[in-house]
């Protein structure tokens, strides 16, 4: 995106893009700037490190990290920075990412990654978007209507299963 970036979304591998652009999708609909990024906690340490540092100097406010297995890349960005870091555990073939979640949740004291769930990179977005609107009152607008319209679609969806039943709701959205 054209503005300085207020988020950084990071990934250990570009297969991880699938599950992590969720989170960009989240920020283009709030018409957020974000920065988008493959680095290595492991193969990449050095440029991970002067990324970081680069990107907070530029503003970035928010770093969101996804990874699967040993799921290190949110720890080791939150060991570089003092800005939130949200992790996202990926869902490897081993353990159904039970893995990189408990690899992200289980951060040593001092250290803290907030963790959404197994590929939830939606909800990461929207965690972020909840944090950057303490600071940017237009932010904290958008994320009131967007729940707001969260709650008139769940409304909507009710008083339709109520009105035509549910089978035929599941019907009518099959078709």
């Amino acid at each position: 995106m054209k503005s300085k970036a207020l988020v950084s979304i990071l990934m250990g591998s570009d297969s991880d893009l699938e599950v992590m652009k969720e989170a960009a999708k989240v920020f283009e609909e709030f018409e957020i700037p974000y920065s988008l990024c493959v680095l290595s906690a492991h193969r990449t340490p050095e440029r991970l490190s002067e990324y970081i540092k680069e990107t907070e100097s530029n503003g970035v406010q928010i770093f969101i990290a996804g990874a699967g297995g040993a799921a290190h890349l949110p720890g080791v960005v939150a060991s570089l920075t003092i800005k939130p870091v949200i992790g996202i555990p990926i869902k490897s073939s081993f353990l159904d990412g039970l893995d990189s979640l408990l690899s992200i949740v289980q951060m040593p004291k001092g250290i803290p990654v907030a963790t959404v769930g197994v590929n939830n990179a939606k909800n990461a977005g929207l965690l972020a978007i909840s944090i950057l609107s303490l600071k940017y009152p237009d932010i904290s607008d958008k994320l009131k209507e967007y729940r707001a319209k969260m709650k008139e679609d769940v409304i909507r969806t009710s008083e339709e299963i109520i009105k035509i039943g549910y089978a035929e709701y599941l019907r009518r959205k099959n078709n």
